[in-house]
């Protein structure tokens, strides 16, 4: 081992590390690795920013505009809530057909997207089979993650180490290629996650009511003003109400009145009932100070808490909000949106105290209070999901049709080997452009950019691992492990060594940094061993997006982390098994379909 693949190698180990610990944005962390590559002079300046002209990365990019353009006309919705309805007598039935509709639609455009659109009609599909949520949303993940497996467009994954296979010589993959091993653990995790995984999965959030969901008894009360309150002639502003007590006022009730806008301005009168939020201690000191009084011992419901247009309703941060990062305070949420965030859902557990100072994440979920029509424009901004909010109507807006053609015919074409895929999602995108079905600023907010930089930021570590010997060297470890087993069982031990790691790091890790880690060792080790690289390439691709045992280990695991109420150790309960499942079917089928000779 020379000094070049030693500094690689703590790199390597260097990116792992702050990948699950999450000390930086996972772009941050690649930038970080790009540098101190570029620093150390193992990258030319052409080889760092290589990953940005990568057409693997420009493909994704362009992919996530034609989903966004297909997600406008909520096709997908439509089609599913209809097709439930045919099987709606029977909770099985309807559940396979809903979760194979999923991962049929993840195999043609983003599953990230995917899940974010149909979690609302997951927690609706809860409700209409009287379980849980927390029963459903990983089921949702995981079809999810599994339809993403069966074509090259898929999954970014896919895309990037079928780059990496060409680069080193490869025939590329072929759009449906993965599709015929794909349907074998496709169908057996199906059948997992329908009758299997309910049985292990907890009934851990509430159907019935958000405020028992998120334990809010004790938070949500009524105070009324008393003829001698400090507080009268004066607003909650002047009185520096929230910060001296921790008491955020919601709404003031007025002579059968509800104020429900601009609240912390409007001058207190007395006998005004205050709808607050808070603690019991929070209560109390402000009782004896402002002279004011609860009006009940009982505590607000969110059917009392619901009064005329406004509502109770969770919502989840995306990666594209540009609060993520900052306090509730920092980004001025209550003046700049018009609504009042009572709780926060995060990591499985319930933020209820203080939350004006936490600072916000990605897919954090939110019990926001507030007048239908400014929550309404929340979810319009695309930087929140609401969750339990369907809309099963197509929306028909001018040549909405042409969004489903641009996809459809931009795989077909590619799959037929008439188009090149980057070339038909470039015309696909600018056709949409011209017609305006989408406005320049929709393609650049549909690009997940988090992901493209990350991506285009670590393509030249692969490069890096591969021209130092890196590569090289683990592969001669790796074959140096295999050679000890009989010839005809080598191959086999290799397959099965390839996916087990792939699958735990990706785990731990972002599988996008895993793949482009993997997929250069693998075209070594198989050049070493003289075995053809394909079945192995193939197995990085599957088990680089097999993460079903952590929610760090895939976006969409993330996503229905908190709306789910889920715990770290419920994904190791119903996800190890199946990952096992998984393994050894990777061993028995992918030989038998690309063999090794």
């Amino acid at each position: 081992m020379n000094f070049e693949i030693l500094i690689v190698l703590s790199l390597i180990v260097l990116a792992f590390s702050l990948f699950v610990t999450e000390k930086f944005p996972l772009d941050v962390t690649a930038l970080l690795i790009l540098s101190i590559l570029l620093i150390g002079q193992f990258l030319t300046i052409e080889e760092a920013i290589s990953g940005f002209s990568n057409p693997a990365v420009i493909t994704i990019g362009l992919l996530f505009i034609l989903s966004y353009a297909l997600q406008k006309t909520r096709i997908l919705e439509y089609l599913i809530i209809r097709i439930n309805k045919l099987v709606s007598r029977s909770k099985n039935l309807g559940l396979g057909v809903y979760l194979l509709t999923i991962a049929i639609a993840s195999a043609l455009m983003n599953n990230t997207a995917i899940v974010a659109v149909f979690m609302p009609v997951t927690i609706r599909l809860a409700h209409q089979y009287k379980v849980s949520p927390s029963k459903l949303l990983i089921p949702l993940s995981y079809a999810a993650i599994m339809g993403g497996t069966l074509t090259l467009v898929g999954t970014s994954t896919n895309l990037l180490v079928n780059a990496i296979y060409v680069d080193n010589g490869g025939v590329s993959l072929g759009m449906f290629e993965f599709a015929q091993y794909g349907w074998i653990p496709l169908t057996i995790g199906l059948v997992y996650v329908i009758w299997i995984a309910p049985l292990i999965l907890p009934s851990r959030t509430i159907t019935s009511s958000l405020t028992k969901s998120y334990h809010m008894a004790g938070y949500l009360t009524e105070m009324k003003i008393s003829n001698d309150s400090p507080l009268i002639g004066k607003t909650c502003r002047d009185r520096n109400i929230n910060q001296n007590y921790d008491v955020m006022v919601l709404d003031i009730q007025r002579e059968g009145y509800l104020i429900s806008t601009k609240v912390g301005e409007k001058i207190i009168q007395a006998g005004d009932i205050l709808f607050v939020k808070g603690s019991v201690e929070s209560f109390l000191r402000m009782k004896e100070v402002e002279k004011i009084f609860l009006l009940t011992d009982e505590k607000l419901t969110q059917k009392e808490l619901e009064q005329e247009d406004n509502v109770l309703m969770e919502c989840m941060l995306t990666d594209k909000s540009d609060i993520v990062g900052k306090t509730l305070m920092q980004s001025n949420f209550r003046k700049r949106f018009r609504t009042f965030i009572l709780a926060i859902r995060r990591d499985g557990s319930i933020i209820r105290k203080k939350i004006a100072h936490v600072i916000l994440h990605t897919y954090d979920t939110l019990l926001i209070y507030g007048g239908r029509k400014e929550i309404d424009k929340l979810a319009s901004r695309g930087d929140f999901i609401l969750l339990g909010e369907v809309q099963a109507d197509l929306v028909k807006s001018r040549f909405w049709w042409v969004s489903i053609l641009a996809i459809i015919t931009t795989i077909v074409l590619a799959a037929f080997g008439i188009l090149p895929i980057l070339k038909g999602a470039i015309i696909s995108a600018v056709i949409l452009l011209l017609l305006r079905i989408i406005s320049p600023n929709e393609a650049y907010q549909s690009i997940h950019w988090q992901v493209i930089v990350l991506i285009a930021a670590l393509i030249p570590l692969g490069i890096a691992i591969e021209s130092t010997g890196t590569a090289a060297f683990i592969a001669q470890l790796i074959s140096e492990t295999v050679s000890d087993f009989s010839p005809n069982k080598q191959p086999y031990i290799l397959l099965g060594l390839i996916y087990l790691i792939t699958m735990i790091l990706t785990e731990v890790s972002s599988n996008t940094a895993t793949a482009i880690i993997m997929a250069p060792i693998v075209m070594a080790v198989t050049n070493q061993m003289g075995i053809d690289a394909r079945p192995f390439i193939f197995a990085v691709c599957f088990a680089a997006s097999a993460s079903f045992v952590t929610p760090v280990g895939y976006q969409t695991n993330l996503m229905v982390y908190g709306p789910g109420g889920y715990k770290f150790s419920d994904f190791i309960k119903v996800g190890l098994p199946l990952s096992i499942i998984f393994w050894l079917l990777a061993i028995l089928f992918i030989p038998i379909i690309w063999p090794f000779q």
